[in-house]
């Protein structure tokens, strides 16, 4: 099959796009406002796209609050989303009022960052410490402002449970952590394999 994005006419029940582009790590962001409340959601946009300085991205469709925190206080704290938090990180997810605090919601014990105010997880076995970079609103084909926004941060500190540390690598297969699929989808990483680089 081929469709045109511009007019969505797939056929199909719900729009593959999401299932297409998959698996997506799972960026779990924890942040301060202006006013130090907590605040903590998943975004399925995220990713590292670069490690010299070492750069991670979210989008967030809408300026929610994990967007507009990064940017009152420029800080926030990627944590790993790992099979043995999938319900917590799902119930983080929840449409809440900014009054709400998120770890308190799904019972999560907040730790204290190093080099950021912003909280980390306290369950989770890696977490990127992040001073935010830049914001970015995108725009669509027609230049037009869509209510996405990307935020840009260096990672400044990294947190690793000596648990995950195997022949000294991190060893996923150990936490197994999540990754978002499409529709209501999620998949856990339980094996790995090694293929070298050829040599031409």
């Amino acid at each position: 099959m081929f469709y045109e994005t511009a007019s969505n006419d797939h056929g199909l029940p719900h729009n593959p796009f999401k299932a297409i582009v998959s698996p997506r790590p799972i960026g779990w962001i924890s942040s301060l406002d202006a006013d130090g409340r907590t605040n903590l959601a998943p975004y399925s946009f995220f990713n590292a796209v670069s490690d010299r300085p070492p750069i991670v991205v979210f989008s967030s469709s809408g300026f929610k609050d994990s967007a507009a925190n990064a940017e009152a206080t420029g800080e926030f704290v990627c944590n790993m989303a790992s099979w043995d938090l999938k319900d917590e990180m799902n119930v983080s997810s929840a449409m809440v009022s900014n009054e709400t605090c998120e770890f308190e919601l799904s019972g999560l014990e907040m730790a204290s960052s190093r080099l950021v105010k912003a909280p980390r997880v306290a369950r989770a076995v890696t977490a990127l410490e992040c001073k935010r970079l830049q914001t970015l609103r995108l725009k669509d084909l027609d230049g037009a402002d869509t209510d996405n926004w990307l935020v840009f941060g260096q990672v400044i500190g990294i947190h690793i449970d000596d648990s995950i540390i195997v022949n000294g690598k991190v060893d996923v297969t150990r936490f197994k952590p999540l990754s978002r699929l499409g529709y209501m989808e999620y998949a856990a990483i339980t094996e790995v394999f090694e293929m070298a680089r050829p040599k031409v």
